[in-house]
C-alpha cells in the first residue's frame, strides 16, 4: 500500500508539473490515458519507458504546441477493472487516446469502447490475433501479433526434424489465439499437434503437476510454451522437479517470455536452462545504448525494492508508442476539440451516455501515417500493427541467454545478419546455427519423442506370409503368446538393437490373416489396433493415405518368372554371325585396297607375276591380300605392307574363329518370354500371388481377368509354369523381386527372372501417420542395408544368390564389330598409304631430269611472243637446210652401231619443228678417204 501511495503521489506530481508548464508556455493540452498492470514485470517496465518517453520528447521538441497529459491507471490484471478504468478516463478526463491495456483479453473490451467513442486505443503488449479484426478500426497494435512468430517456430521444428509437438498455453484469449495459426504452420512444414495442453490462469501447483505427469505418459517430448511469464515460471519450476528439463526433452518459448527473458528471476532461468526462444530482433544503435543506460538507472529509482531488470522489447514499444502519439497530437488542431456527450435517456446504461471525440478520426489518421525510426526499429502502424520483421532465436543458458541465429520471412532461418540486419552473411540449414545447449546440458539434438513411462509396450502386428521365409507367425497353445520368425523379423529386431534407446514390444497376431488382404492388415495401424505392422508389406501409394512407412529394406520392383530354353543358334548362315555387317564390308574394302597398293608397288619394278591383261594382274594383286605370305613380292615397300596386313589378318581370323566356336558350342539359356505386352497380345495365362497388389497391377496393364490366375506357394507357381499356358498352366508369373529370389532359390533349374518390368518401392514397416518412430527406424534400416548385416540375413533365409547358374538369361556371345578393330585397320591403312606415297616420291626423284626437260620444252614452245614468230621460222628453215646438207663420214667399220649414233646426231641437229624426210634416191656415195654418207633410211 505504501508503494502504491507513493506511485499515485508521484504521478500527480508529474501531471501538475506538465500542466504548469503547459499553462506557462501557453500550449494546448491533450489528455491521454494509460492502462497497465502495474504489479507485473511488463507493466513496471512499460511505465518507466512511457514516463521517460514523455520527458525525452518535450526536451527534443521544445517548441511544442500541444502538450499530452497522461493519466496512468492500474488494471490489476482484471478485465473488469481495465474496462472500468477506461470508462473513467473517457467520461471524467475526456482522454483523446488510450495507451494499453496490457492483456489481450482486456484490450478486447477496451477496443470496443475506443471504437464507440472514436478514441484511438494503442496497445504495445496485446498480441492476440483476434484483435486484428476490421470491426474495431480504432484499435492499433504497436507490437507484432502472435501470427508473425508461428512460421519461425515451425521452421525450427522442421529444421530439427521433429514430427510432433505439444503446445502448452494459458487458457485465455492470448493463449488460445495463436493455436489455429500454429497448427496450420506446423502442418505446412510436415509436423502435427497430437495434444493441446491448456493451463487455466488460476491453476494450482497440483494441477500443473498433474498436467505435466500426463505429458510424460505421451510419446511427444517437444513443447511450445505460450503464456505469461508468471504462469511460465511455475510451469518450468515444476517441470524441472519432475525431470522434464533433461535429455530427450525440447522446450521452445514464444516471444511473450523470450522478450523479457533477461529480467526473469535467476532461479527460474536455472529451471529453463536449455530451452529455445524466439523474440523480436531490435537493431543495435547508439541511441538505444544511451537510453538503456538511463532506463536501468530510472527503473531502480522507480522500484528500489524490486530485483534488477533489463529493458525488454515491450518497454521499447511503449516508448515509441508515446512518441507516435505526441507527434500526431502536434498535427491535430485543437480549435474544434469537443467531446460530444450523448443525451441522457431513461434506463440507459453508463456506456450508452458515453461521448465521442471530434478530433479522434484526425488523430487516428495522423498516427497511421506517421513513420519514423524509433528505439525498437522502424515504427509504422499503417496496417494498424507493426509489420513482421526479423526474429532472433535464443538459447537459455545458465542465468541468461545467448543468440544462436535469426529468422526472416524472406530467407527463413539464418545464422548471422550484417550491421543493418538486412543482408545475409551465412544462409544454411539448421546444423550451421550456433551450438545449442539442450536440457541436461547436452549438445545432442533431442529426438523429440520417447516411449511412454507408463510401462505400455509397443504393439507390433504380425501375420504369416505366403512365403514363410519372410514371416511366419505361431501362437503358443498354452500361453497364447505370439512368436514370429523370418526375414522381416530379423530386420526388425536388428533395428531395435541399433536404436539409441530401448523399446519394449510385443507381437500381436492379425486376426484376419486367412483373408490374405494386406490392405486390411495395414489399416489396423490406422485404427490404433497396432502401433506398428511389420512383414512383407509393399509400400504402396494407396496405403500411404492411412499409414506412414519406413524406407524399404528389400529390393524394389515387379518382374516375371518364365521358363528358359536352349538358345543355341543352328542357323545355316551362322558362320556370318561372328562379325557384324560393318566389319564384313570393312574387311572386304581393306582387302581390295591392300591388293591395289601391292599391284602398284610391284608393277613399278616389273614383277614377273604381274603379266598379261589388266584384270589378270588385278586378280593376282587381290590374291596377294589373302595369301600374301605364300606369294613372292620383290619391293621392300610391298613387303612392309604385307607384314602389317598379315598381322591384321591374323588377328581378325583368330577372333572370328573364337567367336564362331563360342556360338556353336556354348549352351545359351534364353527366356521363353521377354515382354509382358507380348503376353497380352498372345493371350497367354499369367499367375500372381494371392492377396498381392500385383493383381490390381495386372488389371491396369489390360490383362484379361480370365487369363490371370492366383496361386499361394512357390510350388504352385513351379507346377503351373511346367504345364505351360496351353496345358492348363501359365506362361509367366508376375511377382515382386524379393519373392522371385525365394522362388529361384528353390527352383533354380529351368526358370529365370525377366525384368523388373514395373517399379515398386519394396517392403517396409508401417506406422501410424506422423509417427515419430518412422525417422529413427528409417535411418537405422539404411545403416543395415548398406552394410554386411542385410547380406547375412539374406543368406540365412533366402540362400546364396549366386548359387543358381540360370537365375538370369546367359547372354549369347556378341558379334564383333568394326569399331573393335578400328585401330588395326588404321595401322594397315597408314602403312599401305605411306608405302604408296614413298614409291611415288622415289619415282619422281629418279626421273627429275626428264621431267625438267619436258617442262622446259613446254615452256619453250609456248613462251615466245608474236613479235618473234618470223625470226623463229627463219631459224627453223636455216637449221633444216643445215641438216640436209650435213654429211657424216663413217669409217670402214662393219658395225652399224656407229652409223646409227651418227644418224641420231644428225637428227638432233634438225629443227624441232621440221620433219626429216629421206629422199628416195638418197644413197651412200663414196667420199674422200673411203668414207660413206649415212642416209635416213639406214636409221
Amino acid at each position: 500500500m505504501e508503494i502504491a501511495a507513493r506511485t499515485t503521489f508521484f504521478l500527480l506530481f508529474v501531471n501538475l508539473i506538465f500542466a504548469h508548464r503547459a499553462t506557462v508556455s501557453g500550449a494546448a493540452t491533450l489528455n491521454g490515458g494509460v492502462i497497465l498492470n502495474l504489479q507485473s514485470l511488463v507493466g513496471k517496465m512499460a511505465r518507466t519507458s512511457i514516463l521517460m518517453a514523455m520527458e525525452d520528447f518535450y526536451v527534443v521538441h521544445g517548441n511544442y504546441t500541444t502538450k499530452i497529459v497522461l493519466h496512468i491507471r492500474d488494471s490489476n490484471a482484471d478485465n473488469v477493472q481495465a474496462a472500468s478504468e477506461a470508462v473513467d478516463l473517457l467520461e471524467n478526463y475526456n482522454v483523446r487516446a488510450i495507451i494499453g491495456p496490457q492483456k489481450s483479453s482486456e484490450a478486447t473490451f477496451v477496443s470496443d469502447l475506443g471504437n464507440k467513442s472514436q478514441v484511438p486505443v494503442i496497445s504495445f503488449t496485446a498480441t492476440s490475433p483476434t484483435l486484428s479484426s476490421g470491426s474495431v478500426p480504432y484499435f492499433l497494435r504497436a507490437t507484432l501479433g502472435d501470427v508473425a512468430q508461428v512460421n519461425c517456430i515451425a521452421a525450427l521444428i522442421k529444421g530439427y526434424g521433429w514430427r510432433e509437438v505439444v503446445p502448452i498455453y494459458e487458457d485465455t484469449d492470448y493463449g488460445r489465439g495463436i493455436i489455429p495459426y500454429l497448427v496450420d504452420a506446423l502442418q505446412e512444414f510436415g509436423a502435427s499437434i497430437p495434444y493441446r495442453s491448456a493451463i487455466p490462469v488460476s491453476a494450482s501447483n497440483y494441477q500443473l503437476e498433474q498436467e505435466l505427469y500426463k505429458l510424460m505418459t505421451m510419446q511427444t517430448r517437444v513443447y511450445i510454451v505460450h503464456m505469461s511469464s508468471s504462469i511460465a515460471s511455475t510451469l518450468f519450476t515444476k517441470a524441472k522437479e519432475l525431470g522434464m528439463m533433461s535429455e530427450m526433452y525440447a522446450w521452445i518459448v514464444t516471444d511473450g517470455i523470450a522478450n523479457i527473458i533477461n529480467s526473469i528471476n535467476p532461479s527460474i532461468l536455472d529451471a529453463m536452462n536449455g530451452a529455445l526462444g524466439v523474440k523480436f530482433y531490435v537493431p543495435k544503435s547508439k541511441e538505444l545504448d544511451d537510453f538503456t543506460t538511463r532506463w536501468n538507472t530510472r527503473f531502480k529509482q522507480d522500484y528500489p525494492n524490486d530485483p534488477p531488470s533489463q529493458l525488454g522489447t515491450f518497454g521499447l514499444w511503449g516508448y515509441d508508442a508515446i512518441w507516435a502519439l505526441a507527434q500526431a497530437a502536434e498535427k491535430v488542431s485543437k480549435v474544434d476539440d469537443i467531446f460530444h456527450k450523448q443525451h441522457h435517456r431513461k434506463n440507459s446504461t453508463r456506456f450508452g451516455t458515453m461521448g465521442t471525440s471530434t478530433i479522434g478520426p484526425k488523430l487516428l489518421d495522423e498516427i497511421l501515417h506517421n513513420k519514423f525510426r524509433g528505439l525498437s526499429g522502424d515504427f509504422d502502424l499503417e496496417n494498424r500493427q507493426l509489420q513482421p520483421s526479423i526474429f532472433q532465436i535464443i538459447n537459455v543458458v545458465g542465468r541468461g541467454s545467448q543468440e544462436i541465429g535469426f529468422w526472416t520471412e524472406k530467407h527463413g532461418i539464418i545464422r548471422q545478419l550484417d550491421q543493418n540486419g538486412s543482408k545475409i552473411t551465412n544462409v544454411n540449414s539448421m546444423p550451421d546455427l550456433n551450438p545449442v545447449i539442450w536440457p541436461g546440458e547436452l549438445y545432442v539434438v533431442p529426438k523429440g519423442w520417447q516411449i511412454p513411462t507408463d510401462g505400455k509396450k509397443l504393439r507390433v502386428g504380425v501375420r504369416t506370409s505366403g512365403y514363410p521365409e519372410f514371416m511366419k507367425m505361431e501362437r503358443d497353445p498354452i500361453t497364447s503368446a505370439i512368436t514370429a520368425t523370418g526375414y522381416a523379423i530379423d530386420v526388425f529386431e536388428e533395428v531395435l538393437k541399433r536404436l539409441p534407446y530401448a523399446i519394449t514390444y510385443e507381437y500381436v497376431a492379425f486376426d484376419n490373416a486367412d483373408s490374405g488382404i494386406y490392405n486390411d492388415f495395414v489399416y489396423q495401424v490406422h485404427l490404433g489396433v497396432y502401433d506398428a505392422a511389420i512383414g512383407d508389406i509393399t509400400i504402396g501409394y494407396n496405403r500411404t493415405s492411412y499409414a506412414d512407412f519406413t524406407v524399404p529394406y528389400t529390393e524394389s520392383g515387379v518382374a516375371m518368372i518364365v521358363p528358359v530354353k536352349d538358345g543355341t543358334n543352328k542357323n545355316a548362315w551362322v558362320f556370318l554371325k561372328p562379325l557384324t555387317t560393318d566389319l564384313w564390308f570393312g574387311s572386304i574394302a581393306f582387302f581390295i585396297y591392300t591388293g591395289i597398293v601391292i599391284w602398284l608397288l610391284e608393277r613399278r619394278i616389273n614383277n614377273a607375276e604381274l603379266t598379261g591383261s589388266f584384270f589378270r594382274q588385278l586378280g593376282i594383286a587381290i590374291y596377294f591380300s589373302f595369301f600374301a605370305d605364300r606369294e613372292r613380292v620383290d619391293s621392300i615397300l610391298s613387303r612392309l605392307v604385307v607384314i602389317v596386313w598379315v598381322f591384321v589378318l591374323l588377328v581378325i581370323t583368330s577372333s572370328y574363329t573364337a567367336n564362331l566356336s563360342s556360338i556353336l558350342t556354348v549352351q545359351q539359356l534364353q527366356p521363353t518370354e521377354t515382354d509382358v505386352h507380348e503376353l497380352i497380345k498372345k493371350g497367354e495365362y499369367v499367375g500372381y500371388h494371392n492377396g498381392s497388389y500385383v493383381g490390381d497391377l495386372l488389371e491396369e496393364l489390360d490383362f484379361d481377368r480370365r487369363k490371370v490366375r492366383a496361386y499361394e506357394t512357390s510350388d504352385d507357381f513351379a507346377d503351373a509354369l511346367s504345364k505351360g499356358s496351353k496345358n492348363g498352366g501359365i506362361a509367366a508369373v508376375i511377382h515382386e523381386v524379393p519373392y522371385i529370389k525365394i522362388f529361384l532359390s528353390k527352383h533354380c533349374k529351368g526358370y529365370t527372372m525377366v525384368g523388373p518390368i514395373y517399379k515398386s518401392e519394396g517392403f517396409g514397416f508401417a506406422f501410424p501417420k506422423r509417427s515419430p518412430m518412422v525417422n529413427d527406424f528409417s535411418r537405422t534400416i539404411l545403416s543395415i542395408t548398406e552394410g554386411d548385416a542385410i547380406i547375412q540375413i539374406e543368406k540365412k533365409w533366402i540362400g546364396d544368390q549366386h548359387a543358381c547358374q540360370n537365375d538370369g538369361a546367359i547372354a549369347s556371345p556378341s558379334s564383333l564389330n568394326f569399331k573393335s578393330f578400328s585401330g588395326l585397320f588404321l595401322v594397315t591403312a597408314v602403312a599401305s598409304t605411306s608405302a604408296l606415297l614413298i614409291a611415288l616420291v622415289m619415282l619422281l626423284y629418279k626421273n627429275k631430269h626428264k621431267i625438267r626437260n619436258s617442262i622446259s620444252r613446254v615452256q619453250t614452245q609456248g613462251g615466245y611472243g608474236s613479235e618473234h614468230a618470223n625470226r623463229q621460222n627463219q631459224e627453223r628453215e636455216l637449221d633444216y637446210n643445215q641438216a640436209q646438207s650435213m654429211q657424216v663420214i663413217v669409217p670402214n667399220d662393219p658395225e652399224d652401231g656407229t652409223c646409227q649414233q651418227e644418224i641420231e646426231i644428225c637428227i638432233e641437229f634438225a629443227s624441232p619443228g621440221s620433219e626429216v624426210k629421206p629422199s628416195p634416191d638418197f644413197a651412200p656415195r663414196e667420199a674422200p678417204g673411203n668414207s660413206l654418207l649415212c642416209n635416213d633410211k639406214s636409221a
